[in-house]
């Protein structure tokens, strides 16, 4: 790759927003080491570019010089304290170094998985929970280390609500096999157990719940090969991390806590490049379970936040998680002691066939005018624990942007006493084995740059005309546009009932007929917490109360559920901002949009459950003076529908 100098270091970065390479993640972690004397017991958190303002990007050439810094954050477990510091990559010093205040810890790194697992099973304590339940082999014992939440009992440790399941054998499916009313809290700094909560002994359900090819039995036989081929290749082109595709361009980075994310998407209209995002990434999720029993009623993971699910991304296989002429962009992100790690394939990028794009019969000349939809797939699948999350972006010929979550993997299960069932939750066999009811919401933050900065947003309801004068004939309804101007007019939920979107629009650049240009965000399904609003679930996620917020634009704003929501009191992030009532009126705004998922189990989800999918849209609105997509050539060759 080339090397660009930035100032008094070489970098493999031509571009300010690449993301950082091993090399630099390890240049960081040396010279953080070097100036504060870090001892052994320090964890590192979280290694990223770190940004530049959006001035500097948007007015950057290729070729200019920039600098290179990186944003770390590590905890001490020597101090029990964690810090947030900026490394200059080019003068190879520590620029800032701030302790973080406030009951707050950054995310669990991977190593700590492991090591409160072994603290767990070192535990006279525990090993005796277990033999109570006739457990005795711990080796084929599974800890997860459950997040602590913040109930007040906490007393500023650094601490895991662990949950544990068993193997039947060394290859077995742990999750069939709950040890249930058993809690371990375990300290992740000192990594030794506080205390073992024990709410009595439930047999442990012992119906294997495998599902490999060894486990189903006789395969489907009657499945023909589908073969996707491009032989002339893809239609998009690679430079580093900057993509092109049809009439799209835009940057690609990766990042431990939100994983994929998307920069400066525009797309060219007759030769001229329109902004349309500047960035585009998951900003915070939160997965509350509704099931009141002892082991249960804390499960409320920020998978975000407190778990870097980036950081937890699989590394993709053709022909299994993509399927076609495949473009791979690795992850590379570190591990806790501040060695670089890289995620092979951790982003996929393909194009699809999707069917129509659009279609006319001319019913008297009987011609027919027909184009076949294609789109590209940028993507990142990440398992936390027993959960898989699929991330897909879309990006379309027609202009439009859709964001759609694939959710699978195996349902977080509990075991109920011999002969009970439970209104919260499905069994899931006749030995106790249950799936408690739950819901999943991820927040997105997306940076709006429609046709550039300075843009406003409107809300959009269909409404009904009332009899009379203007609607004689009972027929009519609109679509009536209401300005947000402030924060305070965001905080907005879906309404199906009147088809309720959201419209961005920049006024000062209008379209053929005179009226701004916009870009909407179209909800698909979507739900509300069930929880009650004075749980703390609900206070420290917030952000789900509603499904769009909106912000002006402030880069230090990054998080819905705020900057670190590990064992957070909660009331930080959006519901904290956005009571500024700042001006959103002509303004480079932010859209927080919030999808909710809302999951009581079925028989039908276990061994491992098909995908689930939620998802939301970003499509032109007057953004174009037509459609966009009638150049787009007729489909097949060899005299094939063409």
């Amino acid at each position: 790759e080339k090397m660009t100098e930035t100032k008094g270091r070489a970098t493999a970065a031509t571009h300010p927003l690449d993301p950082l390479t091993a090399e630099e993640i390890s240049s960081a972690v040396e010279i953080l080491r070097k100036e504060r004397d870090l001892g052994e017991k320090v964890r590192f958190a979280g290694i990223v570019v770190n940004e530049p303002p959006k001035e500097q990007v948007l007015s950057f050439n290729l070729g200019d010089d920039f600098e290179r810094e990186a944003l770390v954050v590590l905890v001490d477990g020597e101090e029990e304290a964690a810090y947030e510091a900026v490394v200059s990559l080019g003068e190879s010093m520590v620029e800032s170094w701030e302790r973080i205040e406030g009951d707050v810890q950054p995310p669990i790194v991977l190593e700590e998985f492991d090591e409160c697992e072994e603290a767990c099973k070192r535990n006279p304590e525990f090993q005796e929970a277990l033999r109570k339940r006739g457990i005795t082999d711990m080796d084929l014992v599974l800890v997860d280390p459950w997040s602590a939440g913040s109930y007040g009992d906490e007393e500023g440790r650094r601490l895991s609500r662990a949950l544990t399941w068993v193997r039947l054998d060394p290859e077995d499916n742990a999750y069939a096999h709950p040890v249930d009313n058993l809690v371990t809290i375990v300290d992740l700094n000192k990594m030794e157990v506080v205390r073992v909560e024990d709410s009595g002994v439930v047999p442990v359900p012992q119906e294997k719940g495998n599902y490999g090819r060894e486990d189903v039995g006789q395969m489907r036989t009657d499945l023909k090969p589908l073969e996707i081929t491009q032989p002339e290749g893809t239609s998009f082109e690679v430079d580093g991390h900057e993509v092109r595709w049809q009439k799209w361009r835009f940057r690609i980075s990766f990042t431990p806590r939100e994983g994929l994310v998307l920069y400066t998407v525009s797309y060219n209209d007759d030769g001229r490049e329109r902004p349309i995002l500047y960035r585009a990434a998951l900003s915070e999720m939160v997965v509350p379970y509704g099931d009141p029993r002892p082991a249960q009623w804390r499960k409320n993971a920020f998978d975000a936040g407190e778990y870097n699910i980036g950081a937890l991304a699989n590394s993709l296989e053709l022909g299994c998680d993509c399927l076609g002429e495949i473009h791979y962009f690795d992850g590379v992100v570190s591990d806790g002691k501040g060695n670089p790690l890289t995620i092979k394939n951790a982003v996929c990028m393909h194009e699809e066939d999707y069917g129509l794009l659009w279609k006319h019969f001319d019913m008297r000349s009987e011609e027919t005018e027909v184009r076949r939809s294609r789109r590209l797939v940028i993507s990142f699948v990440a398992t936390v624990a027993n959960y898989e999350y699929g991330f897909f972006w879309y990006l379309y010929q027609d202009g439009t942007i859709e964001f759609e979550g694939k959710l699978s993997g195996i349902v977080s299960t509990g075991a109920l006493p011999p002969g009970e069932n439970t209104r919260h939750g499905q069994l899931l066999n006749d030995e106790g084995l249950y799936g408690p009811i739950h819901q999943h919401f991820l927040n997105f933050r997306l940076d709006m740059d429609v046709d550039g900065q300075e843009n406003s947003v409107y809300e959009v309801n269909t409404e009904a005309v009332p009899p009379g004068e203007e609607n004689p004939h009972g027929n009519a309804y609109y679509a009536k546009a209401t300005q947000l101007e402030t924060e305070a007019d965001g905080g907005r939920n879906v309404n199906m009932q009147s088809v309720r979107y959201w419209r961005i629009v920049n006024e000062s650049s209008q379209n053929r007929v005179g009226e701004p240009v916009a870009y909407k965000l179209v909800p698909k399904t979507n739900v509300l917490p069930f929880a009650q609003e004075d749980a703390q679930v609900s206070k420290r996620g917030g952000f789900a109360s509603k499904h769009f917020w909106v912000t002006p634009y402030e880069p230090s704003e990054r998080h819905a559920g705020g900057a670190y929501p590990n064992q957070s009191p909660g009331d930080d992030g959006l519901v904290r901002w956005v009571q500024q009532n700042r001006s959103v009126k002509d303004e480079d705004v932010v859209i927080w949009y919030t999808l909710g998922a809302h999951h009581p189990v079925r028989l039908e989800d276990w061994p491992v459950m098909p995908v689930e999918y939620a998802g939301f849209a970003l499509k032109p609105e007057g953004f174009f003076d037509r459609n966009p997509a009638l150049d787009v050539p007729r489909p097949g060759k060899n005299g094939h529908c063409s």
